[in-house]
C-alpha cells in the first residue's frame, strides 16, 4: 500500500508539472482543475446517494461546478449571479422536473454543498494562476500540502502516541500533525526562496504554517464527511490513496489560504 501511495504521488506530480508547463499555450491549469472538480463531485454525490441521504443532481451540479472553476477566466460571468444560480436552479429542478419528492431538501442541500466545496474552493487555484507569480503560488500551495501529507503520515507512523481526533480519523495523531506542520513550514520557506516569491523568511514560514494547518483541517473535514456517509474511501480511482476526493480534501483548503494571502498581503 505504501509503495502504491508513493508511485501514485510521483505520477500525480509529473502530471501537475506537465499541466503547469502547458498553461502558457492554453488554459491547461483551468481545464485540468475543472475536470478534477467534476470527478471529485461525482464521488461526493455518489457517497450521498449510496448511504441514502439524498439524490443530488449530478449533471446540473457538474455544470455549475465547472462554471465556478472557470469563473475567474470568464469576463462575462458575475459571482453573485452564479451563486444565485447554484442556490435556485437545483431547487427549481427538484420541484418541477423530479417525479419523486423524497429527500427533496437534503438532495437540494447536498447538490449546493458539492458545488461550493469543489467548484468554489478549487476556483481559487484558477484565480491564482492568473495573478503575478501565479504558477509559483500554485506550486507553493500544492507542495506544502504534499509535504504535510507525506511527513504527517511518516511522523505519525514513527512517533504517533496521542490521537488527534479519534472520533473522526482514528489513525491521525498529534505527533503526525506537528511533524507535517514542521516539515511543511521548512518546505514553504525553501520553495519561496527557490521560486523567487515576494516573501520574507518569516512571511514564508507563517504562510506555510497556516497552509499546512488548513490542509490538515481539510483532511479532517473530508474524514468527517465520509464517516457521516458510512464510507471508508471516496472511491478507488487512485491506487493507494482511495478516490480523487481523498486527495482533494487538503488541497481545497490550502489553495484558499494562499489565495487570500496573495490578494490581502501583496
Amino acid at each position: 500500500m505504501l509503495l502504491k501511495r508513493i508511485v501514485t504521488s510521483v505520477v500525480l506530480l509529473i502530471v501537475l508539472a506537465a499541466v503547469l508547463l502547458a498553461d502558457g499555450v492554453f488554459p491547461a491549469g483551468a481545464i485540468a482543475t475543472a475536470i478534477i472538480a467534476a470527478l471529485g463531485l461525482r464521488e461526493f454525490y455518489g457517497m450521498v446517494s449510496k448511504c441514502g441521504r439524498g439524490q443530488p443532481l449530478l449533471w446540473l451540479g457538474t455544470v455549475l461546478t465547472v462554471l465556478f472553476v472557470l469563473e475567474p477566466l470568464l469576463d462575462w460571468t458575475d459571482g453573485g449571479i452564479l451563486l444565485s444560480a447554484v442556490i435556485v436552479l437545483p431547487l427549481i429542478w427538484i420541484i418541477l422536473l423530479r417525479r419523486s419528492r423524497k429527500d427533496a431538501f437534503s438532495s437540494w442541500a447536498f447538490t449546493i454543498a458539492g458545488v461550493l466545496y469543489l467548484g468554489w474552493l478549487l476556483s481559487r487555484y484558477v484565480a491564482l494562476i492568473g495573478m503575478e507569480y501565479g504558477k509559483e503560488w500554485v506550486i507553493l500551495a500544492l507542495m506544502i500540502t504534499f509535504t504535510t501529507d507525506v511527513c504527517a503520515f511518516f511522523s505519525g507512523r514513527l512517533l504517533g502516541r496521542h490521537k488527534l481526533a479519534p472520533s473522526i480519523s482514528p489513525a491521525k495523531t498529534w505527533e503526525g500533525a506537528v511533524g507535517g506542520l514542521m516539515f511543511a513550514t521548512g518546505m514553504g520557506v525553501l520553495l519561496a526562496w527557490l521560486l523567487g516569491l515576494p516573501l520574507s523568511v518569516w512571511q514564508a514560514a507563517l504562510l506555510a504554517a497556516l497552509t499546512s494547518v488548513f490542509a490538515q483541517t481539510g483532511d479532517l473535514v473530508e474524514s468527517l464527511f465520509k464517516r457521516n456517509m458510512g464510507a471508508k474511501d471516496s472511491g478507488r480511482s487512485l491506487p493507494g490513496h482511495g478516490g480523487i476526493l481523498d486527495r482533494l480534501d487538503s488541497v481545497v483548503f490550502a489553495g484558499l489560504v494562499v489565495y487570500y494571502y496573495v490578494i490581502w498581503m501583496t
